[in-house]
């Protein structure tokens, strides 16, 4: 896909369904599909939506990714561990807090379905994961205050 072509429908989305359209990229950014949800937070944040439905939306979109990746490996079991080297590294030397780095770019993914894989405990996996998406968050937030 042209990167013009994607750019202008990641704008229509924001335009026309502006909160929802959020939630939708955020969710999408989650899975193995790169999506910008960081620039979505941000214009919602921008457009005057409130701050705490905006983390909230945010943050429970995002995890709910990052969950579907968690089932993708769960149920999933019969993949090729060769892309997930690294991922299971971590996995194996941290534990559950390995979730905390899920929002990570190019590894993030990659480790939630390792999680999945290896049907790590559902809780703590879901609450580190969830703790740093909602840590990248505040780190734009903060950023944006700054700016604005």
């Amino acid at each position: 896909m042209d990167a013009g072509i994607f750019y202008s429908y990641f704008c229509a989305m924001l335009e026309e369904w502006g909160l929802m359209g959020m939630c939708v990229i955020c969710f999408v950014s989650a899975t193995i599909i790169p999506f910008p949800s960081e620039a979505a937070f941000l214009y919602c944040l921008h457009e005057g939506y409130s701050v705490y439905l905006v983390f909230l939306c945010a943050i429970v979109f995002n995890s709910l990714g990052g969950a579907t990746n968690y089932a993708l490996g769960y149920y999933g079991r019969k993949i090729s561990k060769k892309p997930y080297l690294r991922a299971e590294l971590l996995v194996n030397r941290y534990g559950y807090f390995a979730a905390f780095f899920s929002w990570v770019p190019i590894i993030g993914d990659p480790l939630m379905i390792v999680f999945g894989v290896y049907r790590t405990k559902l809780f703590p996996t879901m609450l580190f994961m969830t703790l740093g998406k909602a840590g990248r968050y505040v780190v734009y937030y903060l950023g944006y205050l700054t700016l604005v």
